[in-house]
């Protein structure tokens, strides 16, 4: 089984999401998504990434991912590289369990459970009280607000008078008049605020016994994060702004984050947050999922949480599973009375609806030609094509492949 193609997939109506569909020629096709700066990952897949899969093999999703890597460390990763290596990473292991005819969990090493809890994001300033109700009454108890974040504007973080600080615990209030100690909440800060108003604010909210703080400060800076930590009982969670494990790491070996909240579309797919499962279960810190976007990242997810022990709880919004994620997937996900159930279809588990790529708002491009990586692919004395070696001799100035080169020499 060969790559053939890959395809991606935007629309109009959510300009910030993009599909991948990795085409095999065995009839084979695996879908992944990411989302943010789209026509920017679209550039990335089809001028880097996605030509470095075409004619191979993808089930070897393990050397894919670390090829594709290798090219975005060379200028420093991040960005819409990390979320096209993210999307086509997600798309491989679809393609994997397909294949193996099991869902991607079992390639993981199997479920370590069948469902997980589910909290919702989202809430209104005003009525918060009456949502927590609503949640509950449907067997969802937890729910993540952020209450703080538009009180950072006008002074970007630096200063919260008291008056604002008591504007941001009234939602907080609310939910625990109407719904008691039944409903848990999250606050999510967006990296707004600087150390002290940080400190100030995971303080006030104390008493009302929060699930996690998330993101009061920018992650920038672990130390200081480990400060905040250390000044509140409440856990600190460290959210879908830091990719891979590398930047993980120092966050969770130093205790500065209790919680990890990865985001699988942007952190570098099914692979990597697999192994950053793995990094936080070593240091006893549970990993809870972020998901806010589109309706493949949550089947992806569910992969992970149904196999990584230490997985906490999923995010999702209500709104969006309720809503538009039924007109784009096939099936929708299964969530219900709290929960999120652990996918049953080969792979992923779902699909693109085939008349997405159909409507008058989409963009849809393909690449089907192959290339080498001329970071990952050469060592001196390899076989290489002789587009790459073409290439190689432009940028580097020598000739390849001679038995000068192989012993080091390198001529101008």
């Amino acid at each position: 089984m060969k790559v053939s193609k890959i395809e991606t997939i935007r629309v109009g109506e959510f300009p910030g999401i993009i599909w991948v569909q990795v085409h095999t020629d065995t009839g084979l096709v695996g879908l992944g998504e990411t989302w943010y700066a789209a026509s920017t990952v679209q550039a990335a897949i089809h001028d880097h990434f996605g030509p470095l899969l075409i004619g191979r093999d993808p089930c070897a999703v393990e050397r894919h991912w670390q090829t594709m890597f290798a090219l975005s460390d060379h200028a420093g990763y991040g960005g819409a590289e990390m979320r096209a290596i993210s999307a086509l990473d997600m798309a491989l292991w679809d393609i994997k369990g397909q294949a193996a005819g099991v869902p991607v969990y079992e390639m993981l090493g199997g479920a370590y459970r069948h469902k997980i809890r589910v909290y919702n994001t989202g809430a209104p300033y005003e009525g918060c009280g009456e949502l927590a109700k609503q949640l509950l009454d449907e067997g969802i108890t937890a729910m993540k607000m952020g209450p703080t974040i538009p009180l950072a504007l006008e002074t970007n973080g630096q200063y919260l008078s008291p008056t604002d600080l008591d504007r941001a615990l009234k939602p907080i209030r609310e939910v625990r008049d109407a719904a008691g100690m039944a409903m848990q909440i999250a606050n999510d800060g967006h990296g707004k605020w600087n150390l002290p108003c940080a400190i100030r604010i995971a303080q006030a909210m104390e008493p009302y016994e929060l699930m996690w703080q998330e993101d009061l400060m920018p992650l920038l800076n672990f130390e200081a994060l480990g400060r905040l930590q250390s000044s509140t009982k409440t856990p600190i969670c460290i959210s879908e702004r830091l990719l891979s494990r590398w930047q993980l790491r120092p966050y969770i070996e130093s205790g500065a984050a209790r919680i990890v909240m990865p985001d699988l579309i942007w952190t570098g797919g099914i692979s990597e947050t697999h192994k950053i499962a793995i990094l936080a279960s070593a240091h006893q810190v549970p990993v809870a999922p972020h998901d806010a976007t589109g309706p493949v990242n949550i089947f992806a997810c569910a992969h992970i949480c149904m196999n990584a022990p230490n997985a906490m709880i999923m995010e999702h919004v209500r709104d969006f599973h309720r809503g538009w994620y039924g007109r784009f997937v096939d099936p929708n996900v299964d969530i219900r009375g709290g929960y999120l159930y652990a996918p049953q279809r080969p792979g992923i588990g779902t699909r693109l609806r085939p008349e997405i790529r159909e409507r008058a708002d989409a963009i849809v491009a393909i690449s089907d030609e192959p290339r080498d990586s001329l970071i990952e692919n050469w060592v001196p004395g390899a076989a290489v094509s002789e587009r790459m070696r073409a290439e190689l001799e432009e940028m580097y100035r020598f000739r390849v492949g001679t038995q000068e080169d192989q012993a080091g020499s390198v001529r101008p």
